[in-house]
């Protein structure tokens, strides 16, 4: 399997996650298994049938944080030393050329991205056209709109 990058704080994230599914969420699915068992026929249960989904659910999600950690390429964004070359985990100030508008993004891997936060996946459009420029460069990213130009303010690795 392929290493994919995260940050520090994308992969303490998971951590929690993956922490909180075994030590809170699997232990009460169990017990409501067993309560539901408890109930006699389980040819009609509705409450074990929804308890099995859910362990279903959450056994699976634990397999896939597991896999996510162990094949993770963590980034500390604040050892980077790109020359203010932009790269993954870098934070970057664009203007919007068209409305001048600032915008700040920061370059994240895929399970981390969340656009309200200003975090875009590394894999998106305009991080892909983002990567590899610097303070001043201008960048043409292509946007389901139509093409979006951006003139870059600054590259920040924080």
């Amino acid at each position: 399997m392929n290493k994919f990058p995260l940050t520090v704080v994308g992969a303490e994230k998971l951590r929690v996650e993956l922490q909180h599914l075994k030590s809170v969420e699997r232990p009460a699915v169990i017990q409501a298994i067993a309560e539901a068992r408890a109930q006699g026929d389980l040819s009609e249960n509705a409450e074990y049938d929804a308890a099995k989904e859910k362990q279903g659910f959450i056994e699976g999600r634990i397999a896939d944080l597991e896999g996510k950690l162990a094949n993770a390429q963590i980034i500390d964004p604040t050892t980077l030393d790109a020359d203010g070359r932009i790269v993954f985990g870098a934070t970057v100030e664009l203007e919007d050329v068209e409305s001048g508008e600032p915008v700040t993004y920061q370059i994240v891997g895929d399970d981390e991205a969340d656009i309200k936060q200003g975090k875009i996946s590394v894999s998106s459009p305009i991080a892909r056209a983002l990567i590899g420029k610097y303070a001043g460069d201008s960048v043409d990213v292509q946007a389901p709109a139509g093409v979006r130009q951006y003139e870059v303010l600054d590259v920040l690795y924080k």
